[in-house]
């Protein structure tokens, strides 16, 4: 009998001693990871309830000396965040639209319609994931700038957001790696009842790819609200900015604990999403197959 071979002895752990190192060694790693991961977003809540005074202490304060929520107030009022989290909210949704549209139907074509040159075309964008984010910046600025065959300028409009964003290899990629698990056989009886390929991926595909449509769906949020460089070029009206943008360029003209406010303000929404769909990300990630 073949038994798996640890670093510490069944036995040893079995014990009253070994149960005791076993638990203070895990209790001890989980409360240092989760101190270094948590620390920074307490540190960033509580600085916008210090004073200017307070932030510039050395060595600085763990605990404000009076907790004060004027700072987030005046982050609200001065840097007129309402504005710009409805700006990134509609470049965010609008994203979000066409990825799903854009790259679901694309995965699906090269997952299970098959198309001629389809294993090429696939090659062909993931290597783009190969060439570095700042080596594309400017091709896709000019393009942005001047679209080719309408020669349509898309600076300071949703588009010059919203294109960009639904063409993701990545995402594509991820998609079409669960779609490939997908049985044929299911594909099929659908196809034999009449179904056409739109019918199919409509009533078939989607309803059993839902883990993975909330990855791609929080991976398409989360970047669209925290880009900074590309709606920095896209979007140089100050009405059209993103909320990083804005907060960026207004930093110099507000003391730092409304500047430290502001920052939380904008990291609220992308944080809710984590927490509500964490779970999806991980069963879309680690979906490998489907039971029948």
């Amino acid at each position: 009998m073949n038994e798996t071979r640890t670093l510490v002895s069944p036995h040893t752990l079995g014990t009253r001693r070994g149960k005791a190192i076993y638990w203070t060694t895990l209790v001890t790693i989980v409360v240092v990871f989760t101190f270094v991961f948590v620390f920074p977003l307490y540190w960033m809540v509580t600085g916008a309830m210090k004073s200017p005074d307070e932030l510039a202490d050395v060595p600085p304060g763990v605990f404000p000396h009076h907790f004060d929520l004027s700072g987030y107030r005046e982050a609200w009022r001065q840097l007129d965040l309402g504005l710009y989290l409805r700006n990134t909210l509609v470049y965010a949704f609008g994203a979000w639209l066409f990825t799903m549209g854009v790259d679901v139907t694309a995965a699906y074509a090269l997952s299970k319609l098959r198309p001629m040159f389809g294993r090429a075309v696939l090659g062909l964008m993931l290597a783009t994931l190969m060439i570095p984010p700042m080596v594309i910046l400017l091709p896709a600025y000019l393009t942005v700038k001047d679209l080719p065959l309408l020669h349509v300028n898309l600076l300071n409009t949703p588009w010059a957001i919203w294109l960009p964003a639904a063409a993701n290899a990545f995402n594509i990629f991820l998609l079409k790696r669960f779609f490939d698990s997908i049985p044929t056989e299911l594909l099929q009886a659908a196809e034999v009842d009449g179904a056409s390929p739109a019918r199919i991926l409509w009533s078939v595909v989607l309803p059993v790819s839902r883990p993975i449509l909330g990855v791609v769906s929080i991976f398409t949020i989360v970047n669209v609200w925290r880009d900074f460089v590309w709606p920095l070029l896209v979007l140089p009206d100050s009405q059209r900015k993103t909320i990083s943008v804005a907060i960026s360029s207004l930093a110099v003209q507000v003391p730092q604990n409304v500047l430290i406010g502001s920052l939380v303000i904008a990291s609220v929404p992308t944080i809710v999403v984590f927490f509500v769909f964490q779970r999806h990300i991980m069963a879309g990630l680690t979906a490998g197959g489907l039971k029948g």
